[in-house]
């Protein structure tokens, strides 16, 4: 193929935050500059016929080896986190590479036909399953690598120090292809080991100069601090940037003294802040009288102080929560209303969490639909991001590195047409 030819020119494109439509010429991949041909040098032509554009919604926080175990499982009873643990961990010791790949894989494909191009998945790393958590992610990622990219976080759910061995084990995932250091400190027997728990997982980062991405204060306890501890130490390692707390539900309950100066040690750390409103709002404050806590953080005045904030679907059919397909657009949707971000500029705001905001997360340095970008982008049958949020619009199409993944129309009869 010559330079005056491209494999892809999608037309009247209207980006989301540009005024103008304009059309996008892709080659080999990526986003490139017209051809002097223009459209009639391209080998295939989409027709955006004016609709809302970004450049592929991305999924920051997934559980993909828990994903779809729900039909294998006894009920969560309780509904609550623990006992959610506990489920998992009978089905855990059971677990072969091949079923975690397959329910990774049809969980990977739901989430791209909803116009998710990029993934971060924490994968489960402790004595009960061991590393095949991890080989089954990884073999997913293999499968799905034409369709979607996939970061791996080695998370150690049961604790580093509680759980014997794990140490051992996350240094272990590092080594065999996990992309970023994950932790859970609240969940150790103090808050020495709390401590140590999170300057182990520094050490490792460290090692394999690889990104931090922990569970954090994933309570309705107010006395989990480890929040602090993260912060404290990204900064002392000059780690900032490139770190990110999920959950950090325990924030919510703070006295608001300690909660200010804590959101000020985030934003100087500059970490990155994952909000998982739908997992959250099932799972915390079941052991509430009314009014019951939500378990949702400080998302505004995250905001307000220049966090970074992201969301993420979490969980799908799992213990954790019975629910779920992937589908940013309700991500967000039920992020807006738990946050109050309902004004149109904080419409706006929720809508880039799982798009602009979650790049800066995953550290994506080739998001967007500039030149030399990968060429992922989402069609969405809307005008804007209201419009998709409110009738969570159709993916259209949805593009991987300039070739078509999933298409989607939906067709309604009634009787006033």
């Amino acid at each position: 193929m010559t330079d005056d030819r491209v494999d892809l020119a999608i037309t009247g494109a209207h980006l989301w935050r540009e005024e103008e439509r304009r059309d996008l010429y892709v080659r080999d991949g990526r986003f490139v500059a017209a051809p002097a041909g223009g459209t009639a040098a391209a080998a295939s032509v989409i027709d955006a016929g004016g609709r809302l554009c970004v450049a592929g919604f991305l999924e920051p926080h997934i559980h993909l080896d828990k994903a779809q175990i729900n039909d294998d499982v006894r009920p969560n009873r309780s509904g609550t986190l623990d006992e959610a643990i506990e489920i998992i961990w009978a089905r855990k010791r059971a677990y072969t590479v091949d079923e975690i790949a397959t329910r990774a894989v049809r969980t990977i494909r739901s989430a791209v036909s909803h116009g998710v191009t990029r993934f971060r998945s924490h994968v489960d790393v402790d004595s009960i399953g061991g590393l095949r958590p991890l080989e089954g992610v990884l073999e997913a990622r293999e499968r799905t690598r034409d369709i979607a990219d996939v970061q791996i976080v080695a998370f150690p759910q049961e604790g580093i120090l509680k759980d014997r061995g794990t140490d051992q084990l996350m240094w272990k995932a590092m080594e065999a292809g996990a992309d970023l250091v994950g932790g859970m400190p609240f969940n150790e027997n103090s808050a020495e080991d709390s401590a140590r728990h999170v300057a182990l997982a520094f050490e490792i980062a460290a090692h394999h100069d690889a990104d931090i991405d922990m569970h954090v204060d994933e309570t309705d306890d107010p006395d989990a601090k480890t929040l602090e501890i993260l912060a404290e130490q990204t900064m002392e390692r000059g780690w900032q940037g490139r770190v990110t707390a999920g959950h950090t539900c325990a924030l919510a309950g703070y006295e608001e003294d300690y909660a200010n100066r804590v959101i000020g040690l985030v934003r100087d750390a500059g970490i990155h802040m994952i909000v998982n409103p739908a997992t959250n709002l099932m799972l915390q404050g079941r052991g509430d009288a009314q009014p019951k806590r939500r378990g949702i953080t400080r998302v505004k005045e995250l905001l307000a102080a220049g966090v970074n904030v992201a969301c993420g679907q979490d969980c799908i059919r799992d213990p954790f929560y019975p629910f779920g397909r992937g589908d940013p657009l309700e991500v967000t949707f039920l992020a807006s209303h738990v946050a109050h971000l309902s004004r149109p500029h904080e419409i706006e705001t929720v809508f880039d969490m799982q798009t602009g905001a979650a790049a800066r997360t995953m550290g994506l340095a080739d998001y967007g639909a500039e030149l030399g970008c990968v060429a992922d982008l989402v069609i969405i049958d809307a005008s804007d991001p209201l419009e998709a949020l409110t009738r969570r619009a159709d993916r259209a199409c949805v593009i991987k590195r300039g070739r078509v993944v999933a298409e989607t129309e939906t067709r309604r009869r009634t009787a006033w047409s």
